[in-house]
């Protein structure tokens, strides 16, 4: 019976690392780009919590195409990066420079200075929900090399 738990057990933990990398939550954090959480609370406003966070970016670093389930409001402080964010044409932000994205919006960024980049980020979000949820490419949503 005890193996019978064990291996229920292990069943289970694969299933919901499966959703949550089906989802996106686990690929989050990429290779050169790192997000540290520094605060979590409450809002005053039922099922909504902010989050605050600091990420870095090493020299050429970028976050792919991601999505928050709320608003992010950013300020750079230190570096260069290259936001892409839907709708909108991209743009280089600088140290001192802030940033707002609204709720659901595909968002992306490089650091496209000599050093690395650093951003303190603020998330008025749905409370248990993933703070980022990656984008998946596909073949219609890419736009053809020239």
């Amino acid at each position: 019976m005890h193996r019978r738990n064990v291996m229920m057990a292990v069943a289970f933990g694969a299933a919901v690392l499966a959703g949550l990398w089906a989802s996106g939550a686990l690929n989050a954090q990429q290779p050169g780009f790192k997000r540290t959480e520094l605060q979590r609370h409450d809002l005053g406003i039922p099922g909504r919590e902010v989050v605050q966070a600091r990420a870095e970016f090493d020299t050429g670093a970028s976050i792919g195409k991601h999505t928050h389930p709320g608003e992010e409001l950013g300020y750079i402080l230190e570096g260069s990066l290259e936001f892409e964010i839907a709708g909108k044409p991209n743009a280089t932000l600088k140290a001192g420079d802030t940033f707002f994205i609204p709720p659901g919006t595909v968002h992306a960024a490089k650091n496209v200075g000599n050093g690395p980049a650093k951003v303190l980020a603020t998330y008025v979000v749905e409370k248990g929900k993933p703070l980022a949820t990656m984008v998946k490419e596909t073949a219609a949503s890419t736009p053809p090399k020239k």
